[in-house]
């Protein structure tokens, strides 16, 4: 399994992630974010679905001109068309600006969608598919398709859609957890199946495309890449439709933390995801949740007094990961009524206050009494304890407890 091999993340935080109800960005949040994607060194930008508006494709015209023209390094600026001539060649004209286009065309393909949405035949659909694949590779060279819903689809169908796409020239087959349904057993059997299809056009990458109605999109897409998938898709923050997707902070994590175990590379600059959190939820009003992995306020925050002890002297006993790498401000010790003797001790010290062991004993029986009724202490609560409730005591002040 160790290969080594290069990760493509794709990132559709600008497309799949602001279809998230409420969170419609401006242009200038749009060029914002996707330059900061550009600085996090992810490989694909899908800026947007050009069809959807006039300001839709403006705005995807504008990310390929500001973002993509940086040459072979720039990111590959993607956009997103159904599966027919019109919407590819509104994407191909929004596109255009960039160094590295991409269309990225899809259609349904479970019973379901067929039946009840899309109103057509298996064979109808194989002859959509190569018709708007052959069109949109006529207009550039990278050209991704998507079987929606391909993890309710009949196996047998889903792989007929995925040769025809091939056969007609699609670069990057994506298989898409449209509804989160997937577990991460069926979802690797599902992209080991395409990735066996594959085989036999080397240049095509097998991709993922997770959602997270049943919290499964991580696992998911994880389990897509063990199974041989090379290409990612994901959001920042996990944003996007009902649940959202997979989180990019958390895949490239869980790839860079595991390394030896999925035997995989991404180019991220994993410094940069703080950066791009906080931005995205920012522009897009919704807040990360603080027991969110890698970017929420409490993951490297300790209060547990053992955890707070074991941290004190080596923080590979409770950190998996230092904040620095994900560009987070530092390991936290919140004291609360879990904290321990060592972390309050900690941080009496790093306000400047040395106590000695009877006075400390004192302090720390009346931090816990404290801390049953808070439930953090703050700096203010610790000079107070220190002070006591009518002053001063002698025996503190004169260790140094107040200057």
């Amino acid at each position: 399994m160790i290969t080594g091999e290069r990760i493509r993340i794709f990132d559709t935080t600008l497309r799949d992630g602001e279809q998230a109800p409420g969170c419609t960005l401006r242009l200038s949040e749009k060029l914002a974010v996707a330059e900061q994607l550009a600085r996090l060194g992810v490989d694909v930008i899908e800026a947007g679905f050009p069809a959807a508006s006039a300001g839709e494709a403006a705005a995807v015209s504008a990310i390929a001109r500001r973002v993509g023209r940086g040459g072979a390094d720039a990111p590959i600026i993607c956009g997103l068309a159904r599966a027919t001539i019109g919407d590819i060649d509104v994407c191909a004209r929004a596109i255009e600006p960039a160094a590295r286009p991409r269309i990225h065309t899809f259609i349904a393909t479970s019973d379901l969608h067929l039946e009840h949405k899309l109103r057509l035949t298996r064979a109808q659909v194989l002859a959509q598919v190569h018709a708007a694949v052959t069109h949109a590779r006529a207009l550039v060279d990278d050209v991704e398709f998507s079987a929606e819903d391909a993890s309710r689809s009949d196996p047998h169908f889903a792989r007929d859609v995925f040769r025809v796409a091939m056969q007609a020239g699609a670069t990057t087959l994506n298989v898409p957890d449209t509804v989160g349904y997937a577990t991460p057993e069926e979802y690797a059997a599902l992209v080991a199946s395409v990735c066996a299809l594959a085989v036999a056009f080397p240049q095509v990458i097998v991709s993922t495309h997770c959602h997270d109605d049943l919290g499964l999109a991580v696992a998911n897409s994880l389990a897509g890449v063990r199974a041989g998938a090379r290409q990612v898709e994901c959001t920042v923050n996990g944003l996007g439709e009902r649940a959202g997707n997979a989180s990019l902070e958390e895949v490239v994590m869980a790839l860079h933390t595991r390394a030896a175990y999925f035997g995989v590379t991404t180019g991220i600059e994993t410094r940069e995801l703080m950066r791009s959190s906080r931005l995205v939820a920012a522009s897009s009003g919704m807040a990360v949740p603080a027991n969110k992995a890698i970017v929420g306020a409490n993951a490297f925050a300790h209060e547990a007094g053992i955890h707070q002890d074991g941290m004190l002297k080596h923080r590979a006993t409770y950190e998996i990961i230092t904040p620095e790498v994900v560009g987070h401000d530092g390991m936290l010790l919140v004291l609360g009524k879990h904290s321990g003797r060592n972390a309050v001790r900690r941080r009496l010290e790093e306000l400047g206050h040395q106590l000695g062991d009877d006075a400390f004993a004192f302090l720390f029986q009346r931090f816990k009494e404290l801390a049953d009724r808070k439930k953090t202490i703050g700096e203010r609560d610790l000079l107070l304890l220190l002070a006591g409730d009518d002053g001063p005591r002698p025996h503190v002040a004169a260790e140094g407890a107040l200057s």
